[in-house]
């Protein structure tokens, strides 16, 4: 059933225009991978969890992932503070546009507003080499099945999660962001902190 699903999101993929896999033909690993923390990255490691097990029935699945510059990423722990979360990948067109936005935001968020990003249908190369070359720093967690996007029921990417710092889901931004005033508009409506 699960592939079935997960077919069934990508051939819906397909239509919108911004779906598929790498464009290196490299083959990245289907399973959680300890490689992933050896990759020689700028990306910053994922924050450490502490927090409590989020409640509310309105919240992202909890699944975790691997981060690749080091660390796991559960999002079935809150994060205490408010948080924006953006599925990309290598793959995508508009997400070339809209990742040094991402990063933008994650500057000027400070301490703030925590600023993750999850990599989704791609190889751990590409995703790398296209963060490297949109100057991204901020963690990233690797879903190379796109889980979340499967059970999200979500086609394509770019789409950003906005995060109560007790994990309630505030708000999905479904396409990208096109500039960091937008990005800080949809912070200051949806998590109520002025950037």
């Amino acid at each position: 059933m699960r592939r079935l699903a997960v077919g069934l999101v990508a051939a819906l993929g397909l239509l919108s225009g911004c779906t598929g896999g790498s464009d290196d033909g490299a083959t990245a690993p289907t399973t959680a991978d300890p490689g992933i923390q050896a990759v020689d990255t700028a990306l910053e490691p994922c924050p450490e969890q502490d927090g409590p097990d989020v409640t509310t029935a309105d919240a992202l699945p909890p699944m975790t992932f691997d981060c690749i510059g080091g660390g796991t990423l559960d999002l079935g722990v809150a994060p205490g503070v408010p948080t924006v979360v953006n599925v990309w990948g290598s793959w995508c067109g508009p997400c070339r546009e809209e990742l040094p936005l991402v990063q933008e935001l994650a500057d000027a968020a400070g301490d703030q507003v925590q600023v993750l990003g999850i990599v989704s249908r791609d190889t751990l190369t590409a995703a790398d080499s296209f963060a490297a070359d949109a100057g991204v720093t901020f963690p990233n967690a690797f879903d190379q099945q796109a889980d979340l996007m499967a059970e999200q029921g979500l086609p394509g990417a770019p789409y950003t999660f906005f995060l109560a710092a007790d994990g309630t889901l505030a708000y999905t931004q479904t396409g990208p962001v096109d500039s960091l005033a937008e990005f800080e508009q949809l912070v200051s409506d949806h998590l109520g902190v002025t950037l």
